[in-house]
């Protein structure tokens, strides 16, 4: 089911060291219902993506927090939704459902992580409990260890080398965080940085898990986002320059890196694929997307799962210039993406829709499309194991 996005919210993103969890929360929610100009006695339940209130706030059961957003809200239904780095994405297709199913008209989806609490080890930890335990974060395997897993196969399944690898990977930190300078709600708003410092390892760029240079990461950040949802029809009735998440898709992959073919993202093409089915588009419809670059690496695969090239071409397509980049023709990430706006985990995924919708819109968060109507939203949890995938319209 079509449901239309009635008001958005992002807030900055970065080390917020003067807003708790349930300061992120409360700002998120009441920010979304400002912007829907919507009465919050009409919102009929909140879904909440986070991925680990008890290990970074030690507070789990985090929902029930949403009552505080505003007295209407209390003995609303309130629930929270996991899964890894698409908790966000995860709160989206709940509350949709929920739309869908008749039992809410209009919905609160919130996104929040607060991750700075915990020093590196603690986010560390914390991190990779979302990989497969047995197998890989009892064995000390981390997130950059696991892509990097991915990068390496890569690599060596399409006959690339160290260097032009490097070369690829750089761009897409370059592109990201140069976007991010034009966000100003970006972790990285005021701290430019480069292709030529991307390429090499440096004191400033260490290697962190070979082949993973720091700038092939994401960032560990605190944020928030929330969207106001509904009906379209009942949206169309209370808005103009209406965007509708036209479908939502999510395709879940074995746990196990080991049983996963590492070049390429299998359950995020059939994800994206089927996305495009049910929303009635193909990928030459598509003119943005905010896509998973939790690794450069994984904006390389993301790509090639969208069809914007063959399996194997994400880096020549890059090199290319003219689809990716914010003049292209499909530009990835103009909102700086994992790498420049920041990575809040629970976050992300209820963000990523937020700036495409905004894109769509006609008020963007930073760099603005040309003139879209259709836009992507890949997002990942784990190490590409649940693959969700939305398609945005803007409605005529």
């Amino acid at each position: 089911m079509s449901v239309g996005i009635l008001g958005s919210y992002c807030s900055k993103c970065g080390k917020l060291e003067t807003k708790s969890v349930y300061d992120l929360i409360t700002d998120a929610g009441r920010g979304a219902i400002a912007d829907a100009q919507i009465d919050p006695r009409d919102i009929d339940g909140v879904w909440v993506g986070n991925f680990s209130s008890g290990s970074f706030n030690n507070q789990e059961h985090l929902a029930p927090w949403a009552v505080e957003i505003d007295p209407a809200l209390l003995y609303k239904p309130c629930v929270k939704e996991e899964a890894a780095c698409a908790s966000g994405s995860a709160a989206v297709r709940a509350a949709r459902l929920a739309i869908g199913a008749g039992e809410a008209r209009f919905v609160l989806v919130i996104g929040v992580e607060k991750m700075t609490s915990l020093d590196r080890d603690g986010v560390t930890h914390a991190l990779a409990m979302a990989s497969y335990w047995p197998e890989e974060g009892s064995k000390g395997m981390t997130f950059p260890g696991l892509f990097g897993m991915w990068s390496k196969a890569y690599r060596e399944h399409y006959g690339y080398s160290d260097d032009q690898m490097d070369l690829w990977q750089g761009m897409v930190h370059a592109k990201n965080r140069d976007n991010a300078t034009h966000n100003e709600l970006a972790h990285m708003y005021t701290k430019p940085s480069s292709l030529e410092f991307a390429l090499h390892v440096s004191e400033k760029n260490p290697l962190v898990a070979d082949p993973l240079k720091l700038t092939d990461c994401s960032l560990v950040s605190d944020g928030a986002a929330a969207m106001v949802l509904g009906p379209v029809e009942d949206v169309k009735a209370l808005k103009q320059n209406v965007v509708e998440i036209s479908s939502q898709v999510l395709v879940t992959d074995h746990m196990q890196s080991s049983k996963r073919e590492l070049w390429h993202n299998v359950a995020g093409r059939m994800a994206v694929e089927s996305a495009y089915r049910k929303a009635g588009i193909t990928v030459s419809d598509v003119d943005c997307a905010e896509v998973h670059d939790c690794f450069t690496i994984n904006e390389l695969l993301s790509y090639e799962a969208m069809g914007l090239c063959a399996e194997g071409d994400g880096g020549r397509l890059i090199e290319r210039g003219d689809v990716v980049q914010p003049d292209g023709g499909c530009p990835i990430n103009l909102s700086g993406g994992l790498i420049g706006k920041g990575h809040p985990v629970g976050a992300t995924g209820v963000s990523m829709h937020v700036y495409v919708a905004r894109q769509l819109e006609g008020r963007p968060l930073g760099l603005g499309a040309k003139n879209p109507e259709v836009g992507v939203v890949m997002n990942v949890g784990g190490s590409n194991v649940s693959n969700f995938a939305s398609v945005l319209k803007r409605v005529k």
